[in-house]
């Protein structure tokens, strides 16, 4: 281990606390047959590891990545919160490298958090001008976290007035069976209606009959009450579009 990773891990230890790791513990589904099962978390808030984000954020990219592969939960989140900052601050080769780096590595990219803090900042603007055929095959996969990693990545695209992508992801996923999957697209979805609810509603009329009640929920929470009821009810009217539409 290099010295720098070994003063990463000095600093990581000394931030520890028993207690809050325990709530962590609970937190974030570790029990067995849970999504988080078997995760190991040392009890560290997110700013303190924000901070040390930006004081490591010269660490090398390969030691970076040892870092990813920690059996603890922190550590993982300080490596991809260290990832995002290189990949903003980097040329085209090395945000090729953390794109490449991130893909080799979703196998520890392994639970909400993790996904939701750098799917957005690196894999959305890496494909923004190139094919989204990656996030359609993520959006079919088995792994439950390479799916959100997929629609998540689309908030990138959200951010920029671009609700396409993302309405493409969330029929992929209309009858995905994981909770975390329908609070990720009805989160995507309540995103977009925050920008241009005509747009939300034009996908949800199409489709909300059959989403899972998580999904739409997430999705309609920010409408009128009213609103928000006729959607639940089932008593809101197909629209009627082409079927270019989404």
């Amino acid at each position: 281990m290099s010295k720098q990773l070994e003063q990463i891990q000095k600093q990581l230890e000394r931030l520890a606390d028993s207690k809050r790791a325990a709530i962590s513990i609970k937190f974030f589904k570790t029990g067995r047959g849970e999504y988080g099962e078997g995760d190991l978390f040392r009890g560290i808030r997110v700013p303190e590891l924000r901070r040390l984000a930006r004081t490591h954020a010269v660490l090398s990219l390969s030691r970076t990545e040892t870092l990813l592969k920690s059996g603890f939960h922190e550590d993982r989140l300080l490596a991809l919160l260290i990832l995002v900052r290189v990949y903003s601050k980097g040329n085209e080769d090395v945000r090729q490298e953390v794109f490449d780096l991130y893909l080799r590595n979703m196998a520890f990219i392994n639970n909400w958090d993790l996904v939701d803090c750098s799917a957005e900042y690196i894999i959305g603007p890496h494909i923004s001008n190139r094919s989204k055929a990656l996030l359609q095959k993520m959006a079919r996969s088995n792994d439950l976290w390479e799916r959100r990693i997929a629609v998540l990545a689309t908030f990138h695209y959200i951010k920029s007035g671009r609700f396409d992508h993302t309405f493409q992801i969330a029929k992929l996923l209309l009858n995905d069976k994981a909770d975390l999957i329908h609070k990720a697209v009805g989160w995507m979805l309540r995103e977009i209606g925050k920008r241009d609810q005509s747009a939300e509603e034009t996908f949800l009329k199409r489709h909300y009959r059959k989403m899972p009640r998580t999904m739409l929920r997430y999705a309609i929470e920010r409408f009128p009450q009213a609103r928000r009821r006729a959607y639940l009810n089932g008593s809101v009217g197909s629209s009627r579009q082409d079927a270019c539409d989404p």
